[in-house]
Parts: C-alpha cells; structure tokens; sequence
C-alpha cells in the first residue's frame, strides 16, 4: 500500500495532489491536439477534462494492482501546473508498475517530465517494493523516449503495429527499469 505525504519538492518543482482549482489549467494542455497526439484519447472539452479531474483528483493512493496515483506537476516558483504525472501498480504479484507523464507544451524541452517523473520512481521502488517498473510509448514519439533515457530506464521492446489507436495501427516503445538499477537521487 501507497499513500503519498504531500508536497514533493525538487530542485524546480512541487508534485502535489489535484485539486478542483486545477480544471482550467488542465484543461489548457489537454485540449490541445499536440498533446493528445500521441495517446490513447482525443483533444478533450471542458466537461471531458471535469470528468478526469474528478478521477485524479480521487486517485490518491495504491491500496491494491490496478490503482494509480495522478499528480499535479507546478513550478515551484510560481505554482502554475504545468503537467502531470502518475504512477499505476499493475501487478502485486510480480511487484510491477507503470509510469506516465503529460506535460503543457509550453513547458516542453527543460527537463521537468524527468524531474517530475523520478520521484514517482522512488515512490514505486523504495516505499512500494516494486521490482520493475515501465514506460510504454508511441513509437513515434521521440521526445518522450528520451525522457525515459534521461531517468536511466532501458529500451526493452518495440512492438510493431501491436495497437489499434484513432483508426490506425500504432506501434509502441517499451522502456523499464528494475529496483536494483534504481540510483536513489
């Protein structure tokens, strides 16, 4: 079981839980083509990103495989959100997990979505135990690729045309990282 303390601060950012204040600043970045290009759903409205906020917002702890944690990613400095993160369990049994990011445009090219990210990864291996944890990616989408470069993770597979996404075949990169490679920061 999981329950994150909030804030999580590193050098530039403060992770913290969703709030209902969050709506439009969510909505900002998830309403945009650019940043749904490359995952598993379209541009999202305004009651659209209402109903996943209310999800995240939720999503606070890991009591049992399946669940996940979603995190608002904010500049410290000023507080604006400009992304978010989360951490999902997705086999007890194997001590497996997943993470994933989506971050504002704006923000992209600094280095927060492996900022953001790392401290998920402590969350997962040393207050979890997780043996393993994955990034899964369009292949197509190199930006992110080297995200998971950057936290130290491990090129594992490349699936060819194994998904079926917005009416066309999608193949996907798969990265990893076990506990004994974590280096804690």
């Amino acid at each position: 079981m999981l329950k994150p303390t909030y804030p999580i601060t590193t050098e530039r950012l403060t992770l913290r839980g969703f709030t209902p204040e969050d709506l439009h600043d969510l909505h900002a970045y998830e309403s945009l083509p650019e940043v749904a290009r490359y995952l598993y759903w379209e541009p999202r409205d305004l009651d659209t990103t209402r109903a996943f906020l209310d999800k995240k917002i939720a999503r606070t702890a890991l009591l049992d495989e399946g669940e996940a944690i979603d995190v608002a990613v904010t500049l410290t400095e000023t507080g604006e959100l400009v992304g978010n993160c989360v951490l999902i369990w997705t086999s007890k049994q194997h001590r497996q997990g997943e993470i994933g990011y989506v971050l504002h445009p704006r923000f992209h090219g600094r280095g927060y979505a492996a900022e953001a990210t790392r401290p998920l990864l402590g969350l997962g291996f040393d207050d979890l135990g997780l043996h393993r944890i994955v990034g899964r990616l369009d292949a197509r989408n190199r930006a992110s690729a080297r995200v998971l470069e950057k936290l130290g993770m491990r090129r594992e597979a490349h699936l060819l045309d194994n998904e079926y996404v917005k009416g066309q075949w999608a193949s996907e990169i798969v990265y990893a990282m076990l506990a004994r490679e974590w280096h804690h920061p």
